[in-house]
């Protein structure tokens, strides 16, 4: 882990990222934000996916997400213009709008097409211990921008079968962009989601994953846990919604261990 990018102006800069859809991504980027400003952290959410649920997630209105990643990408707006309050103090978000659908069509001609969104973070100090960037699910140039502009990479990854195939290409991907564009760039860990006890295939999924990942798997697994999935249809994290439940304290905990990962590196 470079020591350098934990130190950055910027805060330490994190994309979540699977390429598989329906793993928990979105939720994992709200409401891990959620829990480190819970922990008097500040922290930017960048939702870089035109599906905009981030956004959603947050209870951002789409009438009012006239300035966003969209306007960031492309050079139009600076990162500081684009993000917005949410009810959850220290926490912020640059929007996404179907606009962002569009970028990379915009952008594949362009020199240095990839660099884009680090430029623009780079451009000008902010205010955040966290930028958390909440990727598309696929591995096109929205989310090659999200990992040449980060310091690490958290995956979100399902409790399910193909599990470890999925994490395979993802994992190889960011090897190839260690190579080619962001030699710094680290696995900032992984969190098995969607876990049910109740089901002897998560176990297996969950002890598959630790064996072949070691120590990079969190100890923190997020439930399959209806107060969860229902907090996007209110506009909440679900830690506003219902913190007393199992998926809240569990995102609290995976917080916590990120945290407590930043003193352990900061102090190696």
């Amino acid at each position: 882990m470079s020591l350098e990018a934990s130190a950055a102006p910027l805060g330490r800069v994190i994309a979540v990222a699977n390429q598989k859809g329906g793993v928990g991504k979105t939720t994992t980027a709200v409401n891990l934000a959620t829990a480190l400003a819970a922990c008097e952290k500040r922290v930017l959410v960048l939702d870089l996916d035109p599906q905009g649920n981030a956004s959603t997630g947050f209870g951002i209105d789409r009438r009012y997400r006239k300035t966003g990643s969209y306007q960031v990408l492309t050079g139009a707006a600076p990162v500081a213009d684009a993000a917005v309050g949410t009810e959850v103090p220290g926490l912020f978000v640059v929007t996404s709008s179907v606009d962002l659908a569009g970028a990379e069509f915009e952008l594949v001609d362009e020199d240095g097409r990839e660099q884009k969104l680090r430029e623009a973070l780079e451009k000008q100090p902010l205010p955040y211990d966290y930028i958390l960037i909440d990727c598309p699910p696929s591995l096109g140039l929205l989310t090659l921008n999200a990992l040449v502009a980060a310091d690490a990479v958290l995956v979100p990854l399902q409790c399910e079968f193909y599990a470890l195939e999925g994490l395979g290409h993802l994992l190889r991907t960011v090897e190839r962009v260690k190579k080619s564009f962001n030699p710094d760039l680290a696995i900032q860990g992984i969190v098995l989601t969607m876990y049910d006890k109740r089901n002897n295939l998560s176990d297996l999924v969950a002890s598959d994953v630790r064996e072949h990942m070691g120590d990079l798997v969190y100890q923190a697994m997020i439930p399959r846990n209806v107060r969860v999935s229902e907090a996007p249809s209110h506009g909440k994290p679900v830690l506003i919604y219902d913190l007393k439940s199992p998926g809240s304290q569990a995102y609290l905990n995976l917080a916590r261990e990120v945290l407590k990962q930043e003193e352990e590196w900061a102090a190696a």
